[in-house]
């Protein structure tokens, strides 16, 4: 695979379990890699037990490969017997990378929705209280504040517990949000010796599985951008590949808006995961591009859509993984103009700054 290196991977340290375990923690690190390919992964597999020894004379690469087949993770394609990734595997790579970014998470009591400030209708309590009205049912009412206020209001002698005296605990109202993830795969994002598609797709399945485990009435579709953009689905994504594609911001967003229209949730958003600036612009059949940089052009449009998606309240919130100063300054106009948020993340902070803006705007109703 371009730019994967050795001299700069080391395998993470050996962990209490079994060796199929160990291997196995390994290989999906470099199935994402590769994009997928088996046959790729296991020679880099081999080329690191070599280097590392991550084997032993009772336990062997082969080994590894046949109870990964055994227990569904792999199967042979074809008549050739070539190996491919099973939907187990897919999965698995999903749940290890929400593991990974978002592991120290706490687990909600809630049943997976998310909390807004608002009150109102809704079935979790919160800390709020206030009076008793008709229609609160019986496990609202706090019976510490109640009692308080019937001995204040009748006396401890006389003590009666009447409607004025009932304190109720307000209950939260829930929301669902409909999320765009856009992820840039043009050429840039493996330039200069550097892997940044590889933690995009890692951040893209953490919040996948997220999603899936504490969030399941949430909608969330994937779409990537180079010189053209389209929506991929959740078993692609240790598959994607960055092309020899310039930087279409504008077809992402037009893409992004198209399916949130079509979404009926209030609530909406776009996360975007670039390394640079847009260079491309689809005008009829042909593209307008210009690699060198920012475009009067190409940001014109770029800031156009931004605008718009600010007046359909679809905030966009921007995860920069580049430090030119110029970029930022491109950036920092792109979210002025939408009002949305911006992070210039290294690419190992990337998935707890994705994580906490998910968690904000979870938090708030988007009008």
């Amino acid at each position: 695979m371009k730019g994967f290196q050795f001299s700069r991977y080391t395998p993470p340290e050996k962990k209490e379990g079994s060796k199929f375990d160990q291997l196995l923690n390994i290989f999906q690190q470099l199935l994402l890699m590769t994009s997928g390919n088996v046959e790729q992964a296991l020679a880099y597999l081999n080329d690191l037990d070599r280097r590392y020894g991550l084997t032993d004379d009772q336990y062997g690469i082969g080994n590894f490969v046949e109870e990964m087949k055994e227990k569904g993770y792999l199967t042979e394609q074809n008549e050739d017997g070539t190996l491919v990734m099973t939907a187990k595997s897919e999965q698995t790579i999903r749940r290890s990378a929400l593991e990974e970014i978002f592991g120290k998470l706490k687990r909600s009591k809630s049943g997976g929705n998310h909390h807004t400030p608002y009150t109102g209708v809704g079935d979790e309590l919160s800390s709020d209280l206030r009076d008793f009205q008709f229609g609160d049912t019986l496990e609202q009412i706090s019976m510490t504040e109640s009692i308080r206020n019937a001995q204040i209001n009748s006396g401890v002698e006389e003590f009666t517990l009447m409607e004025r005296d009932l304190e109720v605990v307000e209950k939260e109202q829930k929301t669902q949000t409909s999320t765009v993830l856009m992820i840039d795969v043009s050429h840039s994002m493996i330039l200069y010796g550097e892997d940044r598609i590889t933690p995009a797709k890692k951040v893209g399945m953490a919040l996948v599985e997220l999603i899936k485990q504490k969030y399941p009435k949430d909608t969330l579709d994937i779409i990537v951008f180079g010189n053209d953009a389209w929506q991929i689905q959740v078993k692609d994504l240790p598959y994607l590949e960055v092309g020899p594609y310039h930087t279409n911001t504008v077809a992402g967003l037009e893409l992004a808006m198209d399916l949130l229209r079509r979404r009926k949730n209030k609530n909406k958003q776009i996360f975007m995961i670039t390394d640079g600036k847009p260079t491309c612009l689809k005008e009829g059949i042909k593209y307008y591009k210009n690699s060198f940089g920012l475009d009067r052009k190409i940001v014109s449009k770029t800031l156009t859509l931004a605008a718009q998606c600010r007046r359909l309240d679809i905030p966009i919130t921007t995860f920069m993984i580049a430090s030119d100063p110029y970029l930022k300054q491109f950036v920092h106009e792109f979210t002025k103009v939408n009002n949305g948020r911006a992070y210039y993340s290294s690419l190992q902070g990337l998935g707890n700054m994705m994580f906490e803006d998910f968690q904000r705007n979870r938090r708030k109703n988007m009008k």
